[in-house]
């Protein structure tokens, strides 16, 4: 629960708008990392972004990277929440904060039972603009000046894939609890293989349905791209491996391994053509990407189900997408080889 008082206080001093009237707020959601509310004070309206009082406190670095992102995405064509005000002194409220201006829209999230909401739970060419506009925000994304921008110190591009495998093979041996098939073939083939290219760009970290909105109604319109905790500057082509990892080679059929209805959407090749049109990057090699998202993904998840207790069902649940995603991994990088 926020302070209203001291919030209240130290907006009058730092937002203009709504200066000297009462707070409404709402819980919006939140967990272990972030909670946000819905914020309304005169005439503004926009959400606070604040980590809960059990956070470690390196969350609090973490809110003021992700503000430097969104406040670095004003003034450009990429889809995010306005960046409205910073406060990075934790005596406020208890931890660092912002406020970002608040997005009329909805989450895929938010679905109930996997259903799109109308039109796109029956308008099937209607549901297919979601995944183009899925990938267009990205592809946006990875054109913006991150130089310009100031974001310099945001991440370390230079050696970002050199770094890849050895970073997470250290984590997983630290997290280990048991060997998974697939692993030393696919870490393997990740040492030897590089991309065909690599632009360094801002990347957002953990991209899908998950963390985008979209405005209500069609045609499809991506209406911000959210939570920004793993946004770093690296290859933004990475962003796009996360998305079409798991991507179903048949989305004429139900397919139970998404937390969306794929049914209707385009084809992996078609959603890759989109994003390389509009990002002018190429994607001859995004098998590569593929390859490092399903075997990162698979590690991250492990740490999930080795910490898992016996009654964690879903936390118990990562256990057998493990073994598939680094299986399929290790099974693509057999298949697919680039020459060297």
């Amino acid at each position: 629960m926020i302070d209203l008082d001291r919030l209240a206080g130290w907006m009058d001093d730092n937002v203009p708008d709504g200066k000297g009237e009462p707070i409404e707020h709402r819980f919006l959601s939140g967990g272990s990392q972030n909670e946000i509310y819905e914020i309304r004070r005169g005439e503004l309206h926009c959400a606070i972004r604040i980590p809960p009082a059990s956070a470690p406190a390196e969350r609090d670095g973490g809110i003021i990277r992700e503000w430097r992102i969104i406040e670095a995405l004003d003034g450009t064509d990429v889809p995010h929440t306005p960046a409205v005000a910073v406060c990075e002194d934790a005596a406020v409220l208890g931890r660092a904060f912002y406020l970002m201006g608040f997005v009329d829209g909805w989450s895929p999230m938010d679905m109930v039972d996997r259903k799109w909401p109308p039109p796109f739970d029956t308008d099937l060419e209607a549901r297919a603009g979601l995944a183009y506009q899925l990938v267009e925000g990205i592809a946006l994304l990875s054109k913006v000046d991150w130089k310009a921008k100031g974001l310099e110190d945001l991440g370390r591009p230079d050696g970002f894939h050199e770094r890849q495998v050895d970073r997470w093979t250290t984590f997983f041996e630290r997290i280990k609890g048991r060997d998974l098939d697939g692993m030393e073939v696919a870490s393997s083939w990740l040492r030897r293989h590089r991309p065909i290219d690599y632009v360094p760009g801002v990347m957002h970290g953990d991209y899908q349905f998950a963390n985008v909105m979209y405005r209500y109604g069609a045609p499809a319109q991506l209406a911000a791209i959210v939570d920004w905790e793993m946004g770093t500057v690296g290859d933004p082509k990475l962003d796009l491996g996360w998305v079409v990892q798991g991507w179903p080679e048949d989305t004429s059929a139900p397919s139970e391994s998404s937390y969306v209805d794929m049914r209707g959407m385009p084809s992996r090749e078609e959603v890759v053509g989109h994003y390389a049109d509009v990002s002018g990057r190429q994607v001859d090699d995004i098998d590569y990407y593929r390859i490092l998202a399903k075997w990162k993904l698979a590690i991250v998840l492990e740490r999930g189900f080795q910490r898992a207790g016996e009654d964690d069902e879903k936390l118990q649940a990562f256990g057998p997408i493990v073994v598939d995603l680094m299986k399929g991994a290790a099974e693509l990088a057999e298949t697919t080889d680039y020459g060297r």
